[in-house]
């Protein structure tokens, strides 16, 4: 007898941590996922997608996945669970929110997330909405690109660069400190025809890596001293005279202080600390200053130093001295969040706050924070995060959650190594079942995402837990009963001429839709800046007790242990998100640190060898591969891998401080030292 097959494709979003927030095709038969491609249809993603996401499905329906709420029966740290109803979750849930109110304060309660899910909603929407009627303590979400972006507004005013679009006309491209390969595939697909019309693409960086072997020229870096590169190149555009004075007198101010800052800052100088030859370095000047037009893509992990957020404000320093933000396929990138931000403030109704000077914990000073905060950290709640893994300090935070009186509670769709110090475990909804508004920080389109499947299990989403819980807490019912569609609705509801009245009916017709923009809103005519000028010198970073003018800061971690490691991302995965898909974990095989062949034979190490990595915060243990891709003194590791079901392996964080960076809170994972031995 024959059988038919209800075959149809229908469009998605992808929902990680990444730049380019891809539209997807998903095939589906009888209602489940079959396939997953790019959306051919959508301006940035043209059909184009990464393996990661090609296989999603595999996450979604993977054995292993969370299908309802879990009580912790055994000791922390083994995974014993049993399970229980959503009712009962609920009830315990709450009542353990009240006890913890009455015995010392909303404040010992703490939110702990980032985006392992950037729906709007089910990332910053409901949740904080909940948080704020709670009193809990206020999370500072700076592991990522706080110090960046601080450093960023300090100059440019705003997360605001140039239309990813408009780099196929860029002529000469500097990507910096980012493997855009494996981070940013579409920023490659646009200066891939940006080369086939002449244009030169020099990669910097302190790691030989994928966008390294496809770039026209990689220049190794010492990791730290890109701000020293930065005036190094500015020493020599003002020595050669390729600034652009009319761009300068009319967009900028401090050029003159700016001139004898940079007077310091020679070739030969530079040479030294960054570990760059000064011909090389003049030679990069005068391309970039000679070019038509220059771009620089800016990376995420420059920030991630003691002196990450100068380093930022110094790199885009450049395009104004030489005019770039006038030219077409001129000027930078760091981050495009500015143009798409909704209605934060309909969205997380801070107004909801009994106490508007809560305290706010540094998410990157967890382990201390659960140590030694007064009043204590008595509830955790981790949502859209994996602490146990991607925390600095390690040691220090796994201690902290073996506290037999913290009650933590985790929403997560598997049993991350989080969960094993989960009092309660709930299961998430894949982005696959949910209703949510996605915006990326590097392209300028927003899109709507309808759900294709239905919850699984007894799976929910952030914005329904935290929507449920409310009400079940007594929270105000015209706060917390309210649909998707209705959040959505207030998140659009923005006066921004880049919104310009975009509505829900657009997106949902559509599926996506551009940002407006006109020349009268966008750089440089438009400079949000305290002066209206890009500050090249800033009087806010002044009063911050900030140095005014870039200034070159070395990096701040003990010189106790001999090499400097960076624990950047690796191409198959997303912070810790995949790293128990097995077809992935097969890809990138295990976790392995590049070492020098100079400091490899220095230590009678060969490539292959088992090594031990420690300082005096803790040790982990990987495989060493020897080779030049980095510089001497310099170690990089990739990929943040889970403990919990890879034998052997151990988090890398357990090497990483809890050091806070030089503006805007954010993490210093890649100021790290370390020794090394064989095992």
């Amino acid at each position: 007898m024959a059988t038919t097959t209800d075959t149809m494709t229908v469009r998605s979003v992808c929902p990680f941590d990444c730049p380019d927030t891809c539209s997807l095709n998903v095939k589906m038969n009888d209602g489940v996922i079959a396939s997953i491609d790019g959306n051919p249809d959508h301006p940035v993603t043209q059909g184009a997608i990464c393996n990661k996401v090609r296989h999603l499905n595999e996450r979604v329906y993977h054995p292993d996945r969370l299908m309802y709420p879990m009580r912790r029966v055994g000791p922390k740290g083994t995974m014993e669970f049993e399970r229980m109803s959503w009712e009962e979750a609920y009830e315990e849930i709450a009542t353990r929110l009240n006890k913890a109110i009455a015995d010392k304060g909303a404040e010992t309660i703490l939110p702990y997330s980032f985006y392992g899910n950037m729906g709007i909603l089910n990332a910053e929407g409901m949740d904080r909405r909940f948080f704020h009627r709670l009193g809990a303590s206020q999370l500072d979400r700076t592991i990522c690109n706080a110090a960046g972006s601080e450093g960023y507004r300090y100059t440019m005013g705003a997360s605001m660069g140039i239309d990813p679009e408009d780099t196929v006309h860029s002529k000469y491209v500097l990507i910096w400190g980012c493997n855009l390969v494996s981070t940013n595939m579409h920023q490659v697909m646009y200066l891939n025809e940006a080369r086939k019309r002449g244009a030169k693409i020099v990669h910097i960086d302190v790691h030989r890596n994928r966008t390294s072997v496809w770039a026209d020229e990689f220049i190794p870096i010492i990791p730290g001293t890109d701000t020293a590169l930065a005036l190094g190149m500015m020493h020599v555009l003002i020595r050669e005279k390729l600034t652009d004075e009319e761009f300068i007198g009319k967009y900028t101010k401090g050029f003159e202080q700016l001139i004898a800052q940079a007077e310091s800052y020679t070739p030969e100088r530079v040479a030294e600390i960054t570990g760059i030859p000064a011909d090389v370095i003049v030679r990069l000047a005068c391309e970039y200053g000679n070019a038509s037009s220059s771009f620089i893509r800016i990376g995420n992990g420059l920030q991630h130093h003691d002196n990450g957020g100068m380093t930022i404000r110094s790199i885009v320093c450049l395009p104004a001295l030489t005019g770039q933000w006038e030219k077409l396929g001129g000027g930078a990138i760091k981050g495009n969040s500015h143009y798409s931000a909704v209605n934060s403030y309909k969205l997380e109704r801070p107004d909801l706050m009994p106490n508007r000077n809560v305290r706010s914990i540094n998410m990157n000073r967890l382990g201390e924070a659960l140590l030694a905060a007064e009043p204590s950290v008595d509830f955790l709640f981790v949502y859209n995060s994996n602490p146990a893994v991607v925390a600095p300090d390690q040691n220090q935070v796994r201690q902290g959650m073996l506290r037999e009186d913290l009650f933590t509670v985790v929403h997560d769709l598997f049993l991350t190594d989080t969960c094993l110090y989960a009092d309660i475990v709930l299961p998430a909804t894949s982005h696959f079942e949910n209703l949510d508004l996605f915006a990326s920080y590097w392209h300028l389109y927003l899109q709507l995402h309808e759900p294709i499947i239905e919850p699984m299990g007894e799976c929910k989403s952030n914005f329904t837990l935290f929507k449920e819980l409310g009400l079940r807490m007594g929270f105000e019912p015209e706060a917390f009963d309210l649909t998707e569609e209705q959040m959505i609705r207030q998140a659009l509801d923005r006066n921004t001429p880049y919104l310009n009245g975009l509505t829900y009916e657009e997106l949902a017709q559509n599926g996506w839709a551009k940002m407006k923009l006109e020349k009268s809103t966008m750089l440089p005519e438009r400079i949000p800046t305290p002066s209206g000028k890009i500050e090249l010198y800033s009087e806010a970073m002044l009063r911050a007790g900030l140095p005014p003018l870039p200034e070159y800061v070395p990096i701040q971690e003990p010189e106790d242990f001999p090499f400097l490691i960076v624990t950047g991302p690796n191409h198959s995965y997303i912070n810790s998100t995949f790293g128990n898909q097995d077809r992935l974990k097969r890809l990138e095989k295990q976790p392995t640190a590049d070492m020098n062949a100079e400091d490899a034979a220095a230590r009678g190490l060969q490539h292959g060898d088992r090594v031990r990595l420690w300082n005096d915060r803790g040790e982990c243990r990987m495989t060493i591969k020897v080779a030049n891709n980095v510089l001497p003194g310099v170690l990089v590791c990739q990929g943040l891998w889970w403990e919990h079901g890879n034998e052997g392996v151990q988090a890398v964080n357990s090497l990483t401080s809890q050091r806070l960076s030089d503006m805007g809170g954010g993490a210093t994972f890649f100021s790290t030292r370390v020794d090394v031995e064989k095992i």
